[in-house]
């Protein structure tokens, strides 16, 4: 698995080299749908992306929760936190994009994964 983090010049280039957009262009368009996105999930409103997965708002309750240091009782004031749900389809690549990295990833490509050498004495 990769550990490349997708950024806004990322994507900006991808709108460059596969829509062929101008670059100031293509950063503009980032720029306004990452508000756009932003906008209304400040404005407390749903964003779902069809295939990609739905991002919202949820009102989490004041709770009690402890310092780690102290062991002592603090309370956590009530806040909005933002939660992304996947869609199946996305779910779905992820699983199956794992599962072939997992298949790539083994020793000798022998079924079991285990790698050719001496048997238990």
């Amino acid at each position: 698995m990769t550990t490349k983090t997708l950024t806004r010049a990322d994507l900006a280039e991808a709108l460059v080299l596969k829509v062929g957009l101008p670059r100031n262009e293509s950063q503009e368009m980032v720029e306004l749908i990452l508000k756009e996105i932003s906008d209304t999930l400040s404005g407390g409103e749903q964003v779902k992306l069809s295939s990609f997965g739905s991002f919202g708002i949820r009102a989490k309750q004041q709770r009690i929760g402890r310092n780690p240091k102290t062991g002592e009782e603090v309370p956590i004031t009530p806040r909005r936190v933002l939660v992304f749900r996947p869609s199946n389809i996305m779910k779905d690549r992820i699983n199956t994009e794992l599962g072939e990295q997992s298949r790539s990833n083994k020793t000798d490509g022998k079924p079991d994964g285990k790698p050719e050498g001496k048997r238990g004495t």
